[in-house]
């Protein structure tokens, strides 16, 4: 008898939510202006110490901004490192700009999670059925909000439909 495979991981949605082209020379423009800042203030350092040490630093600060992933796979929706069950998703819309600025605005709940990225302007807010969970709902800032919005209602769908029909409760 052979063992079987492992599953497969499907991958229903994935991105990456990096910066924007223009964070990158920003970030380091800035940080040139802090080494001479300091080269000036400070003329016992050498001039190229500061140079040295704070443009790195600056581009060391934006990797970990870049690197958030989005993702629908294996029955699972993630963001980052925090994983919710896609049967517990309730609903699910897709904010424009003005959606989203509405949602994390004065009235937004205060036990909510928010993931969002000032720098993308739409995302989607995921409403929760989760008796044990206080969290009322989850908002993510994605690129593409319809498609996320849409992935993720069809995948909680079978999940919610496998775990109610009769044949899952046998």
């Amino acid at each position: 008898m052979t063992p079987e495979p492992p599953a497969r991981t499907v991958e229903a949605h994935q991105e990456r939510l990096g910066l924007p082209w223009w964070a990158w020379p920003a970030v380091l423009l800035v940080g040139a202006i802090l080494a001479t800042e300091l080269t000036l203030g400070i003329p016992e350092l050498p001039a190229w110490l500061p140079y040295a040490v704070l443009l790195p630093l600056a581009v060391l600060l934006l990797v970990p901004l870049g690197r958030l992933r989005v993702a629908v796979r294996d029955g699972e929706f993630l963001v980052d490192d925090a994983r919710l069950p896609v049967e517990f998703v309730a609903d699910v819309v897709a904010l424009d700009a003005a959606g989203k600025r509405e949602a994390l605005g004065v009235g937004a709940h205060p036990t909510a999670f928010v993931v969002q990225r000032p720098w993308i302007g739409t995302a989607v807010q995921v409403l929760l059925d989760d008796p044990a969970d206080p969290t009322p709902y989850w908002v993510v800032s994605t690129r593409r909000p319809v498609e996320l919005a849409t992935t993720l209602l069809a995948v909680s769908r079978r999940a919610r439909a496998g775990r109610d029909s009769p044949a899952a409760a046998s």
